[in-house]
């Protein structure tokens, strides 16, 4: 509807212009207006669904069709109805005033090779820019339709990673009758939570994020009890601002998994996070044993940390940055991510 509003005042501007007249303009543009939307109704509906479907021929064969059949009937419509309000117009206001071409037959006027080019010319150039738009909104919808299906690919493959690692965790600690074991599973219940249903939304709030990502490392604290050093700073001011859910946790997990879990005297692990005008900077370094190999950054079985690269780059394509340091004895991360505001705050 926007853009026949625009046409409509863009054709007014041109005809008002060359008749002088804004009055006539208008009324010529009423006229055929119809016409440019007819045209426009089946290239959209007729010649855009099989050329989509790769049947090239018949597009372009209907197109030819409809383009010379609208060029006809845009003809038609200025012979026997614009033409005519035209020649009466200027003949109200100068009786002299004469047009020979209208006073010969329909149907020589409609042979008149030079009015018909026009008449294609005419009809096609705003008809072709709504279609011209059309695709492109065509274009960034399935685009966008693309990218939302694989983030929820992303996301699903995330759900059960993070689930069984936690059911392994829990089942350890049955295996000796831990009396810790109650608080992992109403502890783990409430992030479950979180995972499955809070995060199907496409930002969270980072102060819920960070929540989740303390109950989680408040397990694995039960797990590793005095065993683990554990240093964990976060600024205060994380609650004015949003986040894409599941960036911190798989890197925090990665930590306890490869770094503490397999490191077998003095883990210790440092996790902080920092606001910077916008900017959060996250950084995660852990212990790591001698005999753990890393491989382009990537943990041993860290399907968490690639989930994260490839989640980052698709929803933050220009506003992130994600390095890693395989030192000897440790293993540093950090994420930088451009954080948009939240407006509710």
């Amino acid at each position: 509807m926007l853009f026949w509003l625009f046409a409509f005042v863009l054709l007014t501007y041109i005809y008002s212009t060359a008749y002088e007249s804004y009055q006539l303009g208008v009324v010529v543009i009423l006229i055929l207006l119809p016409v440019h939307i007819c045209y426009y109704y089946l290239i959209t509906y007729r010649v855009l669904p099989p050329f989509f479907n790769g049947n090239y021929g018949k597009a372009i064969f209907t197109a030819i069709g409809i383009m010379i059949a609208m060029a006809v009937l845009y003809r038609l419509v200025e012979i026997f109805i614009a033409n005519p309000y035209i020649y009466n117009y200027y003949r109200q206001r100068d009786s002299g005033f004469t047009w020979n071409k209208i006073s010969k037959s329909w149907w020589f006027q409609l042979q008149d090779k030079g009015d018909f080019v026009n008449a294609i010319e005419r009809s096609n150039v705003v008809v072709w820019i709504g279609i011209t738009l059309k695709l492109f909104a065509l274009w960034h919808e399935r685009k966008n339709a693309v990218l939302q299906a694989e983030l929820n690919a992303l996301k699903g493959q995330l759900h059960p990673h993070f689930l069984f690692n936690s059911l392994n965790n829990l089942y350890a600690l049955s295996l000796n009758n831990a009396p810790q074991a109650p608080g992992i599973i109403l502890g783990l219940s409430n992030i479950l939570r979180y995972v499955i249903y809070e995060c199907a939304a496409d930002r969270v709030s980072l102060e819920r994020d960070v929540e989740i990502l303390k109950d989680y490392i408040a397990l694995e604290k039960l797990r590793y009890e005095e065993r683990l050093d554990l240093n964990l700073n976060i600024d205060d001011n994380i609650k004015s601002w949003n986040i894409a859910p599941l960036l911190m946790l798989p890197l925090v997990e990665n930590a306890f998994k490869h770094g503490a879990g397999e490191t077998i005297d003095n883990p210790w692990i440092n996790i902080e996070l920092r606001m910077r005008n916008g900017e959060m900077l996250f950084k995660v370094s852990n212990s790591k044993p001698e005999q753990v190999v890393y491989s382009n950054g990537k943990q041993n079985g860290s399907v968490g940390l690639s989930n994260v690269q490839h989640r980052l780059k698709l929803l933050y394509p220009d506003a992130h940055s994600l390095k890693w340091f395989d030192e000897q004895d440790c293993f540093i991360l950090e994420m930088k991510v451009q954080l948009s505001a939240n407006n509710s705050i």
